[in-house]
């Protein structure tokens, strides 16, 4: 069955910066687009950043754009998210997903001094 696992969530000052990691498994990656998601404590779950199957079409939502880079590895069936300049804004759960069906269980980012 299909798995999404993050991981390399915590705690950081304002400025600094974390790098997630999705591990995936139980369908052919390499074929699928992939996604990471955000939650913070009372809002909706929004989209952060997308990249198709190949890596090389990427997508992101605005507020981040230029600080987050997301990026994947087919050979090592795990995409990532590197996020830079972290703003106390973007403290929330950090989900992966695939084929707008499959979850992992979220990461938490924290951002505050």
């Amino acid at each position: 069955q299909v798995q999404l696992v993050e991981s390399g969530g915590g705690l950081v000052q304002p400025g600094g910066s974390l790098r997630l990691s999705c591990a995936a498994s139980g369908f052919t990656f390499k074929n699928y687009a992939m996604s990471w998601y955000r939650q913070a404590p009372g809002k909706e779950r929004e989209l952060v950043a997308g990249i198709s199957s190949t890596g090389t079409i990427t997508n992101y939502k605005d507020s981040v754009k230029g600080r987050f880079i997301i990026f994947r590895d087919n050979r090592k069936n795990t995409v990532y998210l590197q996020m830079n300049s972290l703003k106390p804004e973007d403290t929330a759960v950090y989900y992966c997903s695939t084929q707008a069906s499959f979850w992992g269980q979220g990461t938490q980012v924290t951002v505050s001094s």
